[in-house]
């Protein structure tokens, strides 16, 4: 197979039919050893995490499926830490999209005059672009037309669909007793133009929380499957 991207988290290989093949890395991203899906480089490597990670997208993503939202999952093969999706072009060189239930993180680190940490969000959607020297800048809907990096329909079509997928993880993990704070997703678009779910829905891309203490990944992902 031909690799043709290599993230922070996951390889990208084509295949022979023209989908493409994710890897699943131990990889995550954080800051000094510590887990945070905000930062924008790899901070530390646990064992075990891709395989945990590929499983809960493959849960999530055929609940979004099965709800009609677009997304680029096709099939998954465990054994391998692979899941197989549909060729998807990014926006621009590569574009993050948080929504967020209570302010945390980065949030407050901008806003925290504003608002107090862990206050409740409605269901609030920002847009970084993927630049690692510039540390991920936020980028508002008349920059990202301005720039054609996407159509204002593209952006509603993005803002409208993080809403409600956002809103199946939370209700999912509420179910469980956890409570999503924030989560980081990835769209791309078809040869039409079609905005589509791409990347993952895992526990490395969401911070939750359980009786008001954060929930590492790992943590996490044994609670959901428990």
């Amino acid at each position: 197979m031909e690799k043709i991207y290599t993230g922070k988290t996951k390889d990208v290989f084509k295949l022979e039919n023209g989908n493409c093949l994710l890897k699943f890395k131990d990889d995550c991203t954080g800051k000094d050893g510590v887990f945070d899906p905000g930062e924008n480089s790899v901070g530390l490597t646990i064992d075990g995490v891709g395989d945990v990670n590929l499983r809960m997208s493959i849960y999530f993503f055929e609940k979004v499926n099965a709800a009609g939202i677009k997304t680029h999952y096709v099939s998954a093969n465990l054994e391998d830490t692979t899941m197989e999706v549909l060729p998807a072009k990014v926006f621009g060189k590569g574009l993050e999209v948080i929504c967020r239930h209570k302010a945390v993180g980065s949030f407050i680190r901008r806003y925290g005059d504003y608002i107090e940490e862990g206050a409740d969000l409605p269901a609030y959607v920002e847009m970084t672009f993927k630049d690692d020297a510039k540390g991920d800048p936020l980028v508002i809907k008349d920059a990202l037309v301005a720039l054609g990096v996407m159509t204002d329909k593209q952006y509603e079509d993005i803002k409208e669909m993080t809403q409600k997928i956002t809103q199946i993880v939370a209700d999912d993990l509420k179910e469980k007793g956890l409570v999503l704070y924030d989560i980081k997703f990835e769209f791309g678009y078809d040869p039409e133009g079609n905005v589509m779910l791409i990347d993952e829905i895992a526990s490395g891309n969401m911070r939750v929380y359980k009786d008001g203490k954060y929930i590492d990944p790992m943590t996490l992902s044994e609670l959901f499957f428990a």
